[in-house]
């Protein structure tokens, strides 16, 4: 009778291991599958910047990005649910790892939306009124969804892509002896680059 609390503890913590571990292989099932997407989405990008439409390679950059940024993100979580879960403290952390599992399951869902298939992935490049539609979709969703700092990179991507694809190399930032001038550049870099997507924004408004 007096080690029935204690049980109800373990047993608690037995489900939430075994919950982390079904999301966890969950998780692996969509890198593999959300993969083959991001590689096709980066053809595509090459594909379009080639033709000339770098619209669409970066809106086929920036959704490969919010996919990337999401397995991340979970990938991240579980690791963090599985150091409370082995905490001795486990009844005291109980609550956090539950909400963690909840908010981990959501991003689940939100990965397995991104999985529609090659078949959507291929209308980043179309030009039906069907595809443009789907773009417009895609580009409205991931306005509220990514970063600046992925934006950012995302940008670099594009260039460094360009540059693949043009056969002219970027050009080479001097080395600069001081740091804080180096970084005041890329400040200056960024802000011009969030100037230009509000520019693009008031356009398409």
């Amino acid at each position: 009778m007096g080690n029935s609390p204690s049980s109800r503890k373990i047993s608690a913590q037995d489900k939430a291991i075994l919950d982390m571990k079904n999301q966890r292989d969950k998780l692996h099932q969509y890198q593999r599958r959300i993969t083959v997407l991001t590689d096709r989405e980066k053809a595509i990008a090459k594909e379009m910047l080639a033709k000339g439409d770098k619209s669409k390679a970066l809106l086929a950059l920036r959704r490969k990005k919010y996919q990337e940024s999401l397995l991340a993100k979970t990938d991240a979580q579980l690791e963090q649910l599985e150091k409370l879960t082995s905490s001795v403290e486990f009844a005291l952390v109980q609550k956090d790892v539950v909400f963690g599992l909840q908010q981990g399951t959501n991003v689940l869902k939100e990965i397995h939306k991104e999985m529609g298939g090659l078949e959507h992935v291929e209308k980043l490049m179309g030009d039906t009124a069907d595809a443009i539609a789907y773009q417009q979709e895609v580009s409205d969703m991931l306005g509220g969804r990514i970063s600046n700092q992925d934006e950012d990179e995302v940008e670099d991507e594009l260039e460094a892509l360009e540059a693949e694809v043009t056969g002219v190399p970027l050009p080479e930032v001097p080395t600069m002896p001081e740091a804080p001038t180096t970084e005041l550049l890329r400040k200056e870099r960024a802000k011009a680059r969030l100037r230009e997507r509000e520019e693009q924004t008031a356009m398409l408004a």
